[in-house]
Formats: C-alpha cells, structure tokens, sequence
C-alpha cells in the first residue's frame, strides 16, 4: 500500500456553477467530502496542488489525508471532472474512509519472471487483455499494482486471475470464474507474415487518393454536363 499523500482544503458555503468559476479564477477548484454517514462538506481546493496529485496517477488507488483548518479527514477520490480540452482538474468528490470501508477498486497489473517464460525467450508476444482489474478490498490497504506471474508459461498459454497472489482481505470483483488477464501469443511464421504483406497490399491498391478521387470528381462532372 502506498503512503498518504496530503491536502489542505478550504471550507466553502455555497455551491453552483457561479461559485465554482469564481473559485477556479482564484486558482482554487471546488471539491466536496462524504460518505461514513456523515453530511457532505463543501470545501475547495488549490488547483495547481490538484492537478500535480491527479498527474501522477495515484489518486483513486492512494487515501488521502484531508486537512481543513485543525480537522483532518482520510478520504479517497472517487470523482475527478477534467475540462475537456485543458485536461485541468475541475472538481473532485472525495470518499470518507475508515478501517471497515471496503470499496472497489482498479489496481494496476504488473508482470513478472517475464525472463523465465520458454513462449517470451522463444520470441512470443505477451498479450495483455487486462491492463488493470478491478478488486473489492479494505479501504485502508489498497494494492499500489498486483503481480501476475508469467514463469513456466509457453505458447498459447494464459495468465489467469489464479497466477496473481493477492493481499490478504483483497478479491476480485469478478469471482464467479478464473479469468484471463493475458496470452502468450506464439511469433508468427513466414507464411503468416507473408500473407499479411500481400493483404496490405491488396488493401493499398484499393485505395484512391484525394488526387484521383477529385479528378473522377471532375470527370462524372463533364460527363453530367455534356448529357445536359
């Protein structure tokens, strides 16, 4: 589990569309705190600090310790709104947690003894089907990434949920079945690669270029004239 990462907040009383432009032309963005059967709490946060905790990518899976004024709440992101075309964090909703939350979450994979599989040292391909898998663990032990393990495995082998040695306390989501988290896909052989050269080709000589697609634009034209 990775260490807390920290903010400080500000108390706000008011929400709206209004309130939240006045608060990003400050340089502060609004955000809100719930759950635990608590109200809400409105408050607002720096947004450069925001947005440099978004970057590093640790934010739906690291808690955070919330500090607002002498209070302190650990809380988890659950929501972050992102302008469209900025990529600039706009707000974000945060989670209260404590040591009986179990929540879902999606924990990156990683892949290991990746030198001690006989498909990858023959030259296959690891082909990854889940990049992340979602878990239902405690909210204060959240996995920084699981290991799914890739030795002894050859060709046309898959590595399933069951190669993973999860923490304790921690399961998949999906619990009804074994499921698949990648391929060892072998290389291709000459004649595989062959005719995929020759289907490219095939797809290349069916392709008009914007050149020959205006000149047959003009041509149908003349032709609709002369008919005229």
């Amino acid at each position: 589990m990775s260490k807390n990462y920290a903010l400080d907040a500000a108390n706000r009383e008011r929400a709206g569309k209004g309130i939240a432009r006045t608060l990003r032309r400050e340089g502060r963005i609004p955000a809100v705190i719930y759950g635990d059967g608590k109200e809400p709490i409105k408050i607002s946060l720096d947004q450069n600090t925001a947005n440099v905790e978004y970057n590093r990518g640790h934010m739906y899976t690291t808690l955070c310790d919330l500090k607002i004024d002498k209070d302190k709440h650990v809380v988890l992101a659950r929501d972050i709104q992102i302008h469209p075309v900025t990529d600039v964090v706009e707000h974000i909703d945060f989670l209260r947690v404590n040591k009986k939350t179990k929540i879902a979450v999606m924990v990156p994979v990683h892949f290991i003894n990746e030198d001690k599989s006989p498909s990858l040292d023959q030259k296959g391909t690891l082909n990854v089907v889940r990049h992340e898998v979602e878990l239902l663990c405690s909210a204060m032990n959240i996995p920084e990434y699981i290991e799914a393990n890739v030795e002894g495995k050859e060709h046309g082998d898959a590595v399933k949920i069951s190669d993973v040695v999860l923490p304790e306390g921690t399961k998949p989501v999906i619990d009804n079945r074994d499921f698949t988290i990648a391929t060892l896909v072998p290389p291709k052989t000459a004649e595989q690669l062959e005719a995929e050269e020759a289907a490219m080709e095939a797809e290349g000589d069916g392709i008009i270029s914007d050149e020959e697609a205006e000149g047959e634009e003009a041509k149908e034209g003349d032709e609709k004239a002369s008919e005229d």
